[in-house]
């Protein structure tokens, strides 16, 4: 499952530059989080960075894209492989 930032989002900044897979930039008006990139850190670490430095905790699950541990990989992998 990829992560969402809710309206709890300040702008703080400090989210994007940690995610991993360049998943994070800013929306119109808060951060916003691209699912097809997001693995949850998945393949780079072992907890979700951007969940690690957010000072609001805005940052949980997206219950609109639910995936495994597993599919969180095989998504890693397809990321790194065409990077």
């Amino acid at each position: 499952m990829s992560l969402i930032i809710t309206d709890d989002c300040i702008n703080c900044d400090v989210c994007e530059p940690e995610c991993p897979n360049s998943a994070i930039s800013p929306g119109e008006e808060i951060y916003e989080i691209d699912p097809n990139l997001c693995t949850e850190c998945v393949g780079h670490y072992d907890e979700p960075q951007c969940q690690q430095v957010c000072p609001v905790d805005c940052i949980p699950k997206d219950p609109d894209n639910v995936e495994s541990k597993d599919e969180l990989m095989e998504k890693y992998l397809i990321i790194t492989a065409a990077a």
